[in-house]
C-alpha cells in the first residue's frame, strides 16, 4: 500500500510520471546515450561503440529490473545503470560512462525533469490565468464591500480581487520562466568540475550532450552544479503556492456564513461537508490549497539549506532533493489543478454583497463625503476630524450615516440632503478601478494564450 500521499492522491498523472523510478532510469539511460555519441563525435570513444549504446537505449534493450537487481548488489544507483546498459549493450558496453562521473548523469537527468515538469506546470498556471481573467470580466459589475483589517472599508467592484489576483499569477509565470531557465541545466565535467577525464575534449563533449537533449550546460560546476539556481526554482515554486494560498485564503474568507458572496464547487447530489453535520458545505478545495502551501514554504527551507555543501560536493543534498523536487512539483501540480476546478466552478452571490454593502448603513462612504467637504472649502483635517465624529457616533448608536450627516450642521452648510444621498451611493464611487482591472485583464489573458500556444 502507498505511504506518502502524493503516490495516491496529490499531483496529475502526467506529473507523476516524470518523476517515476521508471521514468529517471530511463532518462539516465538517454543521457549516456547522448554522452556516448557526443564522445564518439570527438574522437574519445570509437563510433561503433556509440551506435551500439544508442541503439540499445533506443531501443529499450535494457531490463529495468536488471538495474534494480545491480543496485542492490553494488548500493550505488548510476553503477548500476551504467553495468544493466554495458550488459545490455555487450562488448562495446565498456565505452559506457566514459571519462563522467554520477552526477554528470544525475544532474543532467534533473535537468531534464525541471524542464519537463516547469512546462505542465506553464500550461495550468496559464489557464487557470485565462479562467480568472473570465471570471473577473463576469463580476466586474458587481459592486461588493473592500476590506481592510476584517473590517469594512470602501466599495469596490468584486472582479477587482480577480484583476489582482491575474497580476499576480502573471508575475508567477514570469518568475518561473525566470527561474527554471537558470535550474534546468546539464553538466558533463567529472569528479571535480575539472573535465580532466575528457582528455582536453570536455567542454565540447558538454554543449554536445546539451544540445542532443535540448538543454542549456551549467556555466562551471564542481561535481554538482551549483546549487543556488535549484534553491531560487524551489523557492519560486514555494512563492507560487503562496499566491495560490492568497486567492484560496480570500474565498474561504468570502464563503465563511456570516459573509456568504462566494461559494466553491459543492456536489449536492452526493458530496457530504460532514460526518456528523448534514448541512455543511466547507471550502475544502480551497482549505487545501492553503494547506498545501504550508509545506511548500517548508521544502523551500530545504532548498536554500541544500546550497551549502562541502568543497566540491557532499553527499547532503541527493537525499532532500530525491525528496523534495518530486514533492514542489507535484504539490503545485495540485494546487493549480485545485484552484482551477475552484475558479472556474466559483458560485457567486451578488445579493449578499448588496447585503454586505447595507449593512455598514452607509458609513462605508464616510471618506468620500471627507473628500467632498474638504473640497468645497472646509479643509481636508477639519473635515476628517468632524467625518470621524459624525461615524464613531453612528457606530455607538447604531444609526444611519446619512441620517447623522443630514443632522449635521457643519455638514448642511455644504452638501444638501439631496448631495448627500448621491455622495452615499456606492456604485457611483469605484474610482479608476474598472479600467485598471481591464488593463490587467488583456495583459494577462494576452499572455497566458501564448504560453498555450507555444505547448500547442
Amino acid at each position: 500500500m502507498p505511504v506518502h500521499p502524493i503516490e495516491y492522491r496529490y499531483g496529475s498523472p502526467e506529473m507523476r510520471e516524470i518523476f517515476e523510478v521508471e521514468n529517471r532510469y530511463r532518462l539516465m539511460l538517454q543521457v549516456e546515450a547522448a554522452l556516448a555519441r557526443a564522445e564518439a563525435e570527438v574522437g574519445l570513444i570509437p563510433q561503433e561503440a556509440a551506435e551500439a549504446i544508442e541503439r540499445t537505449v533506443r531501443e529499450c534493450k535494457v531490463d529495468l529490473e536488471r538495474i534494480v537487481e545491480f543496485e542492490r548488489q553494488v548500493k550505488h544507483e548510476t553503477m548500476a545503470v551504467v553495468l544493466a546498459l554495458s550488459e545490455a549493450v555487450g562488448p562495446l558496453g565498456e565505452y559506457v560512462h566514459f571519462g563522467v562521473t554520477s552526477n554528470d548523469i544525475l544532474d543532467t537527468v534533473m535537468a531534464l525533469q525541471i524542464k519537463q515538469a516547469t512546462n505542465i506546470l506553464r500550461r495550468k498556471l496559464a489557464r487557470l490565468l485565462i479562467e480568472t481573467v473570465r471570471r473577473g470580466r463576469e463580476t466586474l459589475n458587481m459592486v461588493a464591500l473592500g476590506r481592510t483589517h476584517g473590517m469594512a472599508a470602501l466599495p469596490i467592484p468584486f472582479g477587482f480581487k480577480f484583476a489582482v489576483w491575474s497580476s499576480i499569477f502573471l508575475r508567477d509565470l514570469e518568475r518561473l520562466d525566470s527561474a527554471a531557465g537558470r535550474a534546468a541545466r546539464g553538466k558533463i565535467s567529472g569528479a571535480v568540475g575539472t573535465m580532466a577525464g575528457l582528455r582536453g575534449k570536455g567542454r565540447a563533449v558538454q554543449e554536445r550532450v546539451m544540445e542532443i537533449l535540448g538543454l542549456e550546460p551549467a556555466e562551471i560546476s564542481t561535481q554538482v552544479v551549483p546549487r543556488d539556481s535549484l534553491a531560487e526554482l524551489i523557492v519560486t515554486l514555494a512563492l507560487i503556492s503562496s499566491t495560490l494560498d492568497l486567492a484560496a485564503n480570500e474565498i474561504r474568507n468570502l464563503q465563511r456564513t456570516e459573509i456568504g458572496e462566494v461559494e466553491e464547487p459543492f456536489d449536492v447530489t452526493r458530496q457530504v461537508g460532514s460526518s456528523t453535520m448534514p448541512h455543511k458545505r466547507n471550502p475544502i478545495l480551497s482549505e487545501k490549497v492553503c494547506g498545501l502551501a504550508r509545506v511548500m514554504r517548508g521544502i523551500a527551507v530545504a532548498a536554500l539549506e541544500n546550497i551549502v555543501l562541502e568543497h566540491e560536493r557532499d553527499l547532503t543534498n541527493s537525499s532532500v532533493e530525491r525528496t523534495i523536487v518530486p514533492e514542489a512539483f507535484l504539490l503545485l501540480d495540485e494546487q493549480l489543478d485545485t484552484m482551477l476546478k475552484v475558479v472556474s466552478g466559483l458560485k457567486v452571490h451578488p445579493e449578499a454583497m448588496r447585503a454586505n454593502l447595507e449593512r455598514s448603513r452607509g458609513l462605508i462612504m464616510a471618506e468620500r463625503v471627507m473628500l467632498e467637504l474638504a473640497a468645497r472649502g472646509m479643509g481636508r483635517q477639519r473635515a476628517h476630524e468632524l467625518i470621524r465624529q459624525i461615524a464613531q457616533r453612528c457606530i455607538s448608536e447604531r444609526i444611519d450615516f446619512a441620517r447623522a450627516l443630514k443632522a449635521s450642521p457643519e455638514v448642511r452648510s455644504l452638501l444638501s440632503p439631496e448631495e448627500i444621498e448621491l455622495l452615499l451611493n456606492p456604485e457611483t464611487y469605484l474610482g479608476e478601478s474598472l479600467d485598471l482591472a481591464e488593463e490587467v485583464f488583456q495583459k494577462a489573458e494576452a499572455v497566458a494564450k501564448a504560453v498555450l500556444a507555444e505547448s500547442e
